[in-house]
């Protein structure tokens, strides 16, 4: 891997900090450690050009959580999320902040290697290369740039949010499934708990693309079906 790529790992225990720098700068990673939440948005607002997020959930003061939606103010870089809270609510509410991925700890060198290069390759792509698609009246995904522009105005989506939203304009008009939607998107195994994962995300999409995200007029749901983009 290239130096260019910056990696801001962020936990407030030294030891833990130590190790993911040892270990990424091993593979060539440019790595800036962070001790908690506060000094990780601080960090970020100043080098929005930074390619990935590493950030621990249960620090003291701003936690993960809470950083990761300060975070998303000024970067649309992918969050990896590590934790030692792994129940169905929390890794709900760490999508929902704008979280991009969620490993529990303990966890594997490997698995974490696996999940940062994925993360980082995707992202770099997205930035460099923009994805085809055809004219919309209402939507232009600048994939590259990390942002949607809706009736001209500039809309910041982190990582997922763009695989998502990309492939519903690659499917626009067409009812997409739960499953569908998370096998296409996710390129993971459909388990019982991945529609709650589709449900988060689409719920933040609405957020930032509905004027009314109560009553979503853009990405619908058909009852039973499942999630229509819709465009005038």
């Amino acid at each position: 891997m290239s130096e260019s790529i910056r990696i801001l790992v962020v936990d407030d225990e030294a030891d833990i900090r130590e190790i993911l720098r040892i270990l990424l700068e091993s593979r060539g990673y440019a790595v800036t450690c962070a001790a908690n939440g506060s000094e990780a948005v601080s960090h970020i607002a100043a080098h929005p050009d930074t390619d990935l997020v590493i950030m621990d959930i249960m620090m003291p003061g701003l936690s993960g959580v809470e950083a990761c939606r300060e975070i998303r103010k000024h970067s649309p870089a992918p969050i990896l999320f590590l934790t030692a809270k792994t129940m169905e609510t929390d890794k709900a509410e760490a999508y929902a902040s704008g979280g991009d991925d969620y490993l529990g700890k303990p966890f594997s060198q490997g698995e974490l290697l696996m999940k940062v290069e994925s993360l980082v390759r995707r992202y770099r792509v997205y930035r460099g290369k923009p994805k085809p698609q055809a004219p919309s009246q209402r939507l232009v995904l600048c994939s590259e740039k990390g942002y949607v522009l809706r009736d001209g105005e500039v809309i910041p989506l982190t990582n997922k949010e763009i695989d998502i939203l990309q492939y519903f304009l690659d499917h626009r008009g067409v009812i997409v499934d739960a499953r569908a939607l998370y096998e296409g998107v996710w390129k993971d195994k459909y388990l019982p708990s991945s529609p709650n994962t589709v449900m988060v995300h689409i719920l933040n999409l609405r957020k930032k693309l509905e004027a009314d995200p109560a009553n979503p007029t853009l990405i619908r749901t058909v009852w039973g079906k499942g999630y229509q983009l819709d465009e005038e």
